[in-house]
């Protein structure tokens, strides 16, 4: 089978492991994807629904195949999948280079290929593969070559997000193993601290960004305020301005956007921001730049970030880290417009959804503690 390319921009999709767990079943499968049809995600480009650890049974059967506890989906992962694509979306599964999973199911470690033919019978788009419970003689760039093999070699086009939290210098060898998207950070939580952790040690790590092999910051965590049987994931929650603040980075820096609520009831305001069209379209850019960071003056906890876009236009992101409110100045020159050139830049609020006006040299908007202001800019003749 030649592979089309699977991941021209980031994936988007939901993910059942933040807020539900273990607790999966049928019936929650099938109303989620009911839901992203009906809230509007599917429209706005989430089209992957990802099934995460534990659906199956403790142990495989006499054949050596996976099976899909039958409690949890009785009429097993085919009919699962199947229903998922009738309402237009993709279906994903996890498994893990391990003999075990993350949370001691079993794992695809010696079963490569014939799990690999297994989830493209049940009609798999996407797999999870993560990096538990692996044999500690062997590496995971031969583990993660071996299972992007098998998917594309299973008869259907599977895309293969590598789950491997950032060790052993991932960055520098995962594109050459095959993967569409990889994990470089540990598991995200509900949290503030854990949001600004992750995006900070990601800063440097821009330049393996790019089509076809993407920097997973892990799922997101807007909407959960709290909730969800995750002991992991399911921390104190966060402000809605920090939701907005976690979205608008994972946007700005090419992250998969993966949601992590139960969208079937989430709030007014999370809705909001995950269909933020504006800012959606600054992570499905078709050039998938990676984003230049300037620090502010006056404050280490502020800084802007900026990403080139198609057809000369520029994302402009504005982050104030700090627990009280800051104006974030950039001055133009920093980010190559000098005030020689008789150009300014034209400010589009992608937030607010309303054009600010051609501006000259500066712009510091006041930005919120943990906040964030993002604009799409053109540059145009003074």
């Amino acid at each position: 089978m030649k592979n089309r390319t699977l991941a021209p921009t980031p994936p988007m999709g939901w993910n059942s492991w933040n807020t539900f767990y273990d607790q999966i079943n049928d019936e929650l499968i099938r109303t989620t994807a009911d839901a992203m049809v009906e809230q509007g995600l599917l429209e706005a480009g989430y089209e992957y629904l990802i099934v995460d650890d534990c659906w199956s049974m403790k142990e495989r059967d006499q054949q050596g195949r996976l099976v899909p506890d039958p409690e949890k989906f009785p009429q097993g992962m085919k009919a699962v999948a199947d229903y998922v694509h009738s309402k237009g979306l993709k279906f994903g599964i996890y498994s893990c280079c391990g003999v075990r999973t993350c949370a001691g199911y079993p794992g695809s470690f010696e079963h490569e290929f014939s799990d690999a033919e297994q989830f493209a019978e049940w009609g798999v788009d996407y797999l999870k593969y993560d990096n538990c419970h692996r044999p500690s003689t062997l590496t995971t760039p031969m583990l993660y070559r071996r299972i992007s093999m098998a998917l594309r070699n299973s008869g259907r086009e599977i895309l293969l997000a590598a789950c491997q939290w950032g060790t052993e210098n991932v960055h520098h060898w995962i594109r050459s193993a095959g993967a569409q998207t990889f994990r470089s950070t540990v598991d995200i939580q509900d949290s503030w601290h854990s949001i600004e952790t992750i995006a900070l040690s990601q800063m440097e790590n821009q330049c393996f960004n790019g089509p076809e092999c993407f920097n997973d910051m892990d799922m997101l965590v807007v909407g959960m305020y709290g909730k969800g049987v995750n002991p992991e994931a399911s921390m104190g929650g966060c402000s809605d301005e920090e939701y907005q603040t976690h979205f608008a980075l994972w946007a700005m820096m090419n992250s998969p956007l993966i949601i992590g609520c139960d969208i079937r009831s989430m709030s007014a305001k999370a809705r909001e921001i995950l269909t933020n069209r504006e800012l959606i379209a600054i992570n499905q850019d078709p050039e998938c730049r990676s984003c230049c960071r300037l620090p502010v003056y006056g404050n280490p906890d502020a800084f802007v970030l900026v990403k080139p876009l198609e057809n000369g236009e520029y994302a402009l992101g504005f982050f104030n880290f700090s627990d009280t409110p800051f104006n974030v100045a950039l001055n133009f020159w920093d980010m190559g417009l000098t005030s020689a050139s008789g150009r300014g830049l034209r400010f589009r609020d992608c937030l607010l959804h309303k054009d600010l006006g051609l501006q000259r040299e500066c712009f510091a908007p006041q930005v919120m503690p943990h906040g964030c202001k993002v604009y799409r800019c053109t540059v145009e003749r003074l």
